[in-house]
């Protein structure tokens, strides 16, 4: 009798794949079919489309109903499948024109009333359509979500009713005022407060100033954990296109209406209970793990050591590759995870190996069975290993100097972080081989330097390399064109204390 078509859009991880609702209305007995690779929650649609129409005081035809979700080999799972699938319904019945419905998307899940309710994870659809230039209308609920995009042609409606008479070109919707990306409270504490530990503060303000990985190690109470909580203070803010990828992340993780946007980076701090699910992602319908929601920002792990191998193994490739391949049997996603890890741990089980104060307790085959729960491989992929001591209590109050904030610090990572973007597009962790032999060039004597302490340290190439970048940094700070022999030697410091 009637074919309508109403467009709409698919989750796949972070991706959004257009979809196209095909609804056929044909003789025969009276029923309603779902085709497309629909998942349970799809496929009951059909019960809420119903009861919305009839409630809507819509005619639900009394015919043999045909919906197809194409491309029919992509997974269809949830609700936002309903309001497009509703609209095809009412303009292939002739209830509602088809021109109404050109060049726009359609998202929302439908109550039995005809309300329209929020969407989960619908920011990467909601993307998608924008740069695709179309009309998008969405529920209410996700009015909010969608005002961050600055996309003039976005509507939202609480009731179906209220949809359709827009469409049919009474009671215009008004566009979803624009919400712009904020600044959240950085409620992390300030760097002033932490007394002491120069050579720590050092290394935590290189690791900001490139993005470099870090890992503190040191007897308990000497402040790993209290320094590490500072590292969002000292970060700069994200630009918008890696804010709304942060959000297209977090959009999927929530389950009630989406939460406020914010330009900081993310800072995530699982407990060492995390699985490995929890923490790179997983699940049927593959969902993104604590290393995603980094993503942009830092990934804390307080006792490292502490953490099952199995968890922290899982992270030595997304470090390197910044991204997550979860494959399952129906579905393989991949999402983001260019991560900061800031790791810090005890040198022992009692905690007091080499303390000046108190007697390690721990017998050297326990202190090696310790230290091997973190495997070479990992630990060579972190730049930076500093060791924090136990600070004198006269330094406490804080009377024989004022230590930094953060703030005077930020200024600092603010001017370094400017410097390597204008030169290479990237920050210095993220430099690739090529640009490394441009802009990591040493002299003769530095180089033979490098070379000497790599065969004593038993550097591998990538802390090699690794090395080189942290040393570039280091030089960025000092506002040195080349890498001088006093960074050189400084980001040699930083590889002295590793135990593989």
């Amino acid at each position: 009798m009637s074919i309508a078509v109403v467009h709409t859009r698919a989750q796949i991880g972070i991706d959004a794949p257009r979809v196209a609702v095909e609804t056929h209305l044909s003789n025969g007995l009276p029923a309603f079919n779902i085709v497309g690779l629909a998942q349970t929650a799809v496929k009951e649609s059909k019960d809420r489309v119903r009861s919305a129409l009839l409630n809507a005081h819509f005619e639900f035809p009394d015919t043999r109903i045909t919906v197809n979700l194409a491309p029919a080999d992509i997974p269809k799972h949830g609700g936002r499948y309903d309001l497009a699938i509703a609209l095809g319904v009412l303009v292939a019945s002739g209830q509602l024109p088809e021109q109404a419905l050109s060049d726009s998307e359609f998202y929302a899940e439908l109550g039995l009333n005809g309300e329209l309710r929020h969407v989960k994870g619908l920011l990467p659809a909601l993307i998608a359509g924008a740069h695709a230039g179309k009309t998008l209308f969405v529920p209410s609920g996700n009015a909010s979500e969608a005002g961050i995009l600055n996309h003039s042609d976005t509507f939202a409606a609480a009731h179906l009713l209220e949809l359709c008479a827009h469409l049919n070109g009474n009671n215009r919707l008004s566009p979803v005022p624009t919400t712009s990306l904020q600044s959240s409270a950085r409620a992390h504490g300030d760097f002033a407060d932490v007394k002491g530990q120069f050579m720590a503060k050092r290394a935590i303000e290189i690791a900001a100033a490139g993005r470099h990985n870090l890992l503190f190690t040191g007897p308990p109470g000497t402040g790993k954990t209290m320094l590490a909580s500072r590292m969002p203070g000292i970060l700069p803010e994200l630009g918008s296109d890696q804010a709304l990828q942060v959000a297209s992340i977090h959009s999927l993780t929530v389950s009630s209406n989406f939460i406020p946007f914010s330009c900081s980076p993310p800072f995530r701090a699982p407990h060492h209970s995390a699985s490995a699910t929890a923490m790179v992602g997983g699940g049927s319908h593959p969902r993104p793990g604590e290393i995603s929601m980094a993503h942009n920002g830092v990934l804390f792990l307080d006792e490292f050591p502490e953490f099952p191998r199995s968890v922290v193994e899982v992270l030595r490739e997304p470090m390197e590759s910044g991204e997550i391949c979860i494959s399952r049997a129906r579905e393989q996603v991949t999402y983001p995870c260019r991560f900061q890890l800031i790791a810090a741990r005890n040198p022992c089980p009692c905690g007091y190996d080499g303390d000046q104060r108190v007697q390690c307790r721990c017998t050297p085959e326990q202190i090696a069975r310790y230290n091997r729960k973190l495997s070479g491989p990992l630990l060579d992929r972190i730049d930076l290993h500093v060791s924090v001591s136990r600070v004198s209590p006269r330094e406490f109050d804080g009377s024989d100097c004022q230590e930094e904030s953060s703030a005077t610090v930020l200024k600092r990572v603010k001017a370094a972080r400017a410097i390597q973007l204008l030169r290479q597009g990237c920050l210095n962790n993220d430099l690739s081989s090529p640009q490394i032999r441009d802009l990591c060039t040493l002299a003769d004597a530095e180089q033979e330097l490098l070379y000497t302490a790599s065969e004593q340290l038993n550097l591998s190439a990538r802390a090699y390399y690794k090395v080189l970048k942290v040393a570039r940094t280091i030089a960025d700070m000092k506002g040195e064109g080349g890498i001088s022999k006093a960074a050189l030697l400084e980001a040699m410091g930083y590889r002295a204390v590793v135990e593989l």
